[in-house]
């Protein structure tokens, strides 16, 4: 299995643009697909450079309903007419986040929610044998105090975000079973917690975004919540590759803790597992 990161905060060199947000193209056995397609058209600009042709991807995973994580749309529409596009029914609604002059619209492009390639879900769905999205996570073991300031909307009025538009993908290749989280909101802890009691299993290897930095208030998360969940990860004998929204101070805590049961993916990256 390959994995390329083909948009995140950070390069691996000069000859990558970065951008606040995050692209995956993943490469099975029997599967070419994206998990996200970053905040913009960057993540196709990007490909190119890796090689990667975005007309093959079979597959569109879309993490949840944040512009960082499916601004890229339009541009993905106009390049591939053939992948089956799987999003949560409730990620096009209206996603705000607080800043200091106010809130920001932090969702999708409301345009695109017509477009007939989207194949919306509100459970667990298998795709076939290799590949599986889930949500409804439940749990609030070592959750992000950053998830504060995030809101959605529902009848007109504005609240604290449930999350509940935030799916995950479990892959499974031969020895290998692989979770992809975009962000995490619902916290990575609590995200393994479901995986093993509602599938009975625990992957191998964890790829995402665990959401340990707050970009609103320029701050990371505590370092005891950071160290808390470093010690309930390295309970496990999974591989974590992070990024994006995991921010840099607490992935070298997390990196002290684990040792080389934690890496870091920047644009450019290319992991073979």
């Amino acid at each position: 299995m390959k994995i390329v990161t083909l948009a995140e905060n950070t390069s691996v060199s000069e000859e990558f643009k970065n951008e606040h947000g995050l692209s995956l193209y993943i490469e099975t056995e029997t599967h070419k697909l994206l998990f996200d397609v970053g905040a913009s058209g960057l993540f196709a600009e990007n490909a190119k450079k890796l090689g990667v042709d975005l007309c093959e991807v079979d597959t569109l995973v879309i993490s949840h309903g944040h512009y960082d994580h499916g601004g890229g749309l339009e541009t993905f529409l106009k390049i591939n007419d053939k992948a089956a596009i799987y999003i949560n029914g409730q990620a096009f609604e209206n996603h705000y986040s607080k800043r200091a002059d106010g809130e920001a619209y932090i969702g999708l492009d409301q345009e695109l929610f017509s477009n007939p390639r989207f194949i919306f879900l509100a459970a667990d769905f298998v795709i076939d044998d290799a590949l599986c999205i889930f949500s409804n996570v439940q749990g609030e073991r070592c959750c992000s105090t950053a998830n504060a300031d995030l809101l959605m909307e529902k009848d007109g009025l504005r609240m604290a975000d449930d999350f509940c538009h935030e799916q995950n993908l479990i892959i499974r290749e031969r020895n290998q079973v692989v979770l992809v989280a975009g962000c995490a909101h619902k916290g990575v802890v609590n995200i393994l917690d479901h995986m093993a009691s509602n599938y009975d299993m625990q992957p191998t290897v964890v790829i995402g975004g665990f959401h340990l930095y707050n970009r609103t208030r320029k701050k990371p998360e505590a370092k005891e919540l950071i160290e808390e969940i470093g010690n309930e990860l390295k309970k496990t004998a999974i591989i974590y590759y992070t990024c994006h929204c995991t921010g840099k101070e607490p992935y070298q805590i997390l990196k002290m803790m684990l040792g080389e049961q934690v890496n870091y993916l920047a644009t450019g990256s290319r992991v073979i597992i």
